[in-house]
């Protein structure tokens, strides 16, 4: 029996050598491997994050083309008959009328771009515009659409047969809804036609 314990106890004490050089070697293999992964994740906090690619500098943008003379010589026309428009819608004294047509008068000779109507036409259409808006404050809303139109007809050239019928029917309808006599509206539609056909 004493032998047998001393066989069981020197087993036991076998055993237990050969398990800790084992269970030590596991235990420094995981110290290993957990300084290994710490020393990773350190680098990575370290490194420093990788760099966008650089854009490349924005080229200056060249600045726009300067509008054409001949589109701000229109431009201008246009709002200098507006402004004649309104300042005789606005009127009702005769004497007064008779001033604002000098400015309207040079407006109109001033509409053509290519070939200029006769003075007589132009002066014929001042009269009859000056007679036909004169007092009309109804005539204030379109009056930036009867500029161009008038503009328009002064540029026969640059028009279809469509289009010098659209610049009159439209005339002779504002006109007409801005309470302007049928006389009157039509003396100025027949203006503008001899101006379109004098300007072709």
């Amino acid at each position: 029996m004493k032998t047998f314990i001393a066989f069981a106890c020197a087993l036991f004490v076998t055993n237990s050598v050969l398990a800790d050089p084992n269970s030590a070697a596991m235990a420094l293999a995981r110290k290993v491997a957990a300084k290994s992964q710490q020393a990773a994740n350190q680098t990575d906090t370290e490194r420093p994050p990788p760099q966008q690619p650089q854009q490349p500098p924005q080229q200056p943008q060249p600045p726009p083309p300067p509008p054409s003379p001949a589109l701000q010589a229109t431009m201008q026309n246009i709002a200098n008959l507006r402004d004649d428009f309104a300042a005789l819608s606005k009127t009702t004294d005769t004497n007064s009328a008779d001033v604002l047509k000098l400015s309207l008068l040079n407006n109109l000779a001033a509409a053509a771009q290519g070939t200029k109507p006769s003075q007589n036409s132009i002066s014929k259409l001042g009269d009859d515009l000056t007679t036909a808006i004169t007092g009309k404050e109804k005539l204030r809303a379109p009056q930036p659409k009867l500029a161009q139109y008038v503009h328009a007809a002064f540029n026969g050239s640059h028009l279809t047969p469509e289009q010098q019928t659209m610049i009159c029917d439209n005339t002779q309808r504002i006109l007409t809804n801005g309470e302007v006599s049928p006389d009157d509206a039509t003396n100025v539609v027949n203006d503008l036609k001899t101006i379109v056909s004098e300007t072709k």
